[in-house]
C-alpha cells in the first residue's frame, strides 16, 4: 500500500537542481545551490500528478543510497509535509514535500510513517527546505506534517486525468 514510481532529478549529496523539460524531453540544470547545501536525499517528483504550483509533486527519498538524475524508482510514501510557499511577487500556494522511501532499502526499511522516523531527520529536512527556498528568494512555512495514508490521498486527489 502507498507504493508508488517517482522520478529523480537532484541525487542526494548533489548542489545542482535539476528539473525535468517535458518540452524537451529531458533533465536540464536549473540552478546552483550555494557552496556547502547540498541535497540531503535524492529529490524528484512524482509523475502525471500536478501541483498548486503547476509542476509535478515533490518528493524527498530517505535512503542510504544516492541514485541519479532521470532515475525511476519504485518508492513506499512515508507522509508529507504541508507547506505554503510564498513567492517572491508575494503570492503564496501549497507546495507540499512528500517523503518516501525506496522498496529496496535497507536503512529505512521498516519506517512505513513520518512518525517512526528519527526526529532530527525530520527537523533537518524542514530545515532544508526553508534554507533552500530562502535562497531562491522566497519563504517556505512548515504548516503540518502529516501520516502515510493521508499523503497518499493527497497525491491520488492531485493525480492529472489522462484525455
Amino acid at each position: 500500500m502507498n507504493n508508488i514510481t517517482v522520478i529523480i532529478e537532484s541525487p542526494k549529496g548533489s548542489g545542482q537542481k535539476y528539473d525535468f523539460e517535458p518540452e524537451l524531453n529531458r533533465f536540464k540544470l536549473h540552478k546552483m545551490l550555494p557552496a556547502g547545501l547540498v541535497f540531503p536525499f535524492d529529490f524528484g517528483f512524482i509523475p502525471e500528478t500536478k501541483g498548486e504550483d503547476g509542476d509535478p509533486l515533490d518528493v524527498i527519498v530517505l535512503s542510504e543510497l544516492g541514485s541519479f538524475t532521470g532515475c525511476a524508482m519504485d518508492v513506499r510514501i512515508i507522509g508529507a509535509l504541508v507547506v505554503e510557499q510564498t513567492e517572491r511577487d508575494g503570492s503564496t500556494m501549497r507546495n507540499d514535500r512528500y517523503l518516501a522511501v525506496p522498496g529496496v532499502a535497507q536503512q529505512f526499511s521498516n519506517v512505513n510513517s513520518i512518525n517512526q522516523l528519527p526526529p532530527a531527520i525530520v527537523n533537518q529536512l524542514e530545515h532544508f527546505f526553508k534554507n533552500y527556498n530562502e535562497q531562491a528568494g522566497k519563504e517556505l512555512k512548515i504548516l503540518n506534517r502529516i501520516d502515510a495514508a493521508e499523503a497518499y490521498d493527497l497525491i491520488i486527489s492531485n493525480l492529472q486525468k489522462q484525455p
